[in-house]
């Protein structure tokens, strides 16, 4: 386990257990869901990397320059490919210090049909949390790419959370996309509605502008992604203890979507890198 500290913010990363970020607190409170002890998933923990794409490709194959690829399905979330490959393998250790860790992980072919590497770099600033988080094509191949972050947000009964969007993603029953529809078609977050009044959400808000914001009675925690994370993909079971806002670079099961579709996939070239970065910071609400 890494633990970083800087002013009011500490944070602990647990490399093995998918280069997850276990912890980040705030002035003694945690920003998003703590890890529990003995934890082995990372589904489990407070932000972890979604790598070499985000969310869901449907039944696990798609098609990629003439040929057919085929995937292994994610356990529990059969028949669909879920969130890439990054979060399932330990990552390395490349360097550490008090408010700063670099993790690298590289990947042969194998359940991704291309060679390639990645690289998370977490950084605590005086205002808050900043990871980076880059991926390039080691292979002799174009591959396709995208990606994002998986951050879990502590919740409330009174928390709210705002952003704005152009669109919404509406999903059939295995939650791959069926339509782009208005932001309000399954919940308006744009006036920061209280999480607790939303039915359950687990979809993708297209056009976002890279800012949200979670609020509660004392504080104010705010999201910042940078361009390509266009998306900004939202959990929201209902009762639950977080909130999901994840910065994605593409819509799930982009890999499938039609001609002409604006996908926010990268085709990457061998040797060519995509990258994208995720803050959060807080204010205290007076």
């Amino acid at each position: 386990m890494i633990a970083l500290a800087r002013g009011d913010w500490a944070a602990e990363i647990r490399p093995g257990l998918g280069g997850a970020v276990t912890r980040l607190s705030w002035r003694g409170e945690d920003v998003l869901r703590p890890t529990p002890p003995g934890a082995d998933n990372p589904l489990q923990t407070a932000c972890f990397p979604l790598v070499p794409w985000a969310n869901r490709i449907a039944a696990a194959r798609f098609p990629w320059d003439g040929e057919d690829v085929a995937l292994e399905p994610t356990p529990g979330f059969e028949p669909h490919a879920l969130h890439g490959i990054g979060w399932h393998r330990p990552w390395t250790v490349a360097s550490a210090g008090e408010v700063s860790a670099v993790l690298t992980l590289e990947q042969p072919r194998s359940d991704w049909p291309w060679a390639w590497t990645a690289e998370q770099r977490i950084t605590l600033g005086d205002d808050g949390l900043t990871i980076a988080l880059s991926v390039t094509n080691a292979d002799d191949r174009a591959m396709p790419v995208g990606l994002g972050l998986h951050p879990y947000f502590v919740r409330g009964r009174e928390s709210r959370v705002s952003f704005s969007a152009s669109g919404v993603w509406t999903v059939d029953e295995t939650l791959i996309p069926v339509g782009l529809a208005e932001p309000d078609a399954v919940f308006d977050w744009r006036d920061g509605p209280v999480v607790d009044a939303a039915p359950f959400v687990d979809h993708a808000y297209a056009g976002w502008g890279g800012l949200a914001r979670v609020s509660d009675a004392d504080r104010t925690l705010t999201l910042r992604a940078s361009a390509p994370a266009t998306g900004l993909h939202v959990f929201a079971p209902a009762g639950a203890d977080f909130v999901c806002l994840e910065p994605v670079t593409h819509r799930p099961d982009a890999f499938n979507a039609p001609a002409g579709e604006v996908k926010g996939l990268v085709r990457l070239e061998p040797g060519q890198t995509a990258a994208m970065t995720l803050t959060i910071t807080a204010a205290a609400r007076t």
